[in-house]
């Protein structure tokens, strides 16, 4: 792992890993403007969210594939699709992850320091803190991490009633898994209000907590990523679960580096 300092931090996020490297597509990529919102739009042009497929009139969204693909791959589906911005029914099938995970490396492809955060977004209805993946970057103006959510274009945003900038999101509307667990450690909010559709609870916090750590970390997707199979017994968090999900917590609400060198175990579903 890389040392923890500031500046070591910056340049380990500035370059890639497995999953955000562009391979051969590095030139198409540096072909793209370099604007937040013209990467935002690109992205929007080449992936469609499966949940979302019914609202640009794609049928079959629930069939539609939900796997996160590293975005080379990604990127040879787009290719085959025709590339440029493609009309909804020909645009690759994902969910917000992919999004969060395209502009990622689109913008450590552009040396801007950057990284897919999984945690809690406030503007979905289907729960008060709705689980969500988004994209952190270093505002090198600003000195300061931003938040970019990739997925919101003008059809979403208008959906959702969304009027804030969703390439530099506002406080609040959006904890990344550390700032979720402990506002609700805190007494702050309820573990029921945190979740994914029906499954919501402190059980899931500890799934997104452990998810973000390992984005940090580079790798975005992880082979123990099967929550969905988790059983009511593998739910339960005893004393030792909690007391391990409050250290993760405090290494990644800020991500300064020390979730970096933090050694961790695997959710009991794994």
């Amino acid at each position: 792992m890389p040392a923890t300092n500031a500046t070591d931090t910056l340049g380990y996020y500035r370059t890639h890993g497995s999953l955000t490297e562009p391979g051969r597509f590095a030139g198409d990529f540096a072909k793209l403007p370099s604007e937040l919102p013209d990467l935002c739009r690109f992205i929007q042009g080449v992936v469609l969210h499966s949940d979302w497929a019914a609202a640009y009139g794609v049928q079959g969204g629930a069939a539609l594939s939900r796997d996160t693909l590293a975005v080379v791959r990604r990127m040879a589906l787009v290719e085959a699709a025709g590339a440029g911005s493609l009309p909804p029914a020909r645009r690759t099938p994902g969910t917000c992850r992919d999004f969060a995970l395209m502009l990622c490396s689109l913008l450590r492809e552009r040396a801007v320091p950057a990284r897919v955060r999984c945690g809690f977004a406030t503007y979905f209805p289907a729960n008060p803190f709705e689980d969500h993946w988004v994209c952190e970057y270093w505002k090198i103006g600003d000195g300061r991490w931003a938040l970019a959510d990739a997925q919101l274009d003008e059809l979403q945003r208008r959906h959702l009633r969304v009027a804030f900038d969703t390439t530099d999101l506002p406080p609040a509307t959006f904890l990344n898994a550390g700032e979720a667990w402990t506002a609700w450690r805190a007494g702050k909010a309820e573990a029921a209000a945190f979740g994914h559709g029906s499954s919501t609870g402190a059980w899931f916090l500890r799934i997104n907590l452990m998810r973000d750590l390992f984005a940090l970390r580079k790798q975005e997707m992880s082979p123990w990523d099967s929550w969905r199979s988790a059983t009511s017994e593998s739910t339960v968090l005893d004393d030792a679960a909690l007391a391990a999900c409050d250290l993760i917590a405090e290494a990644t609400r800020q991500a300064d580096g020390r979730a970096l060198d933090l050694a961790c175990e695997p959710p009991p579903w794994a």
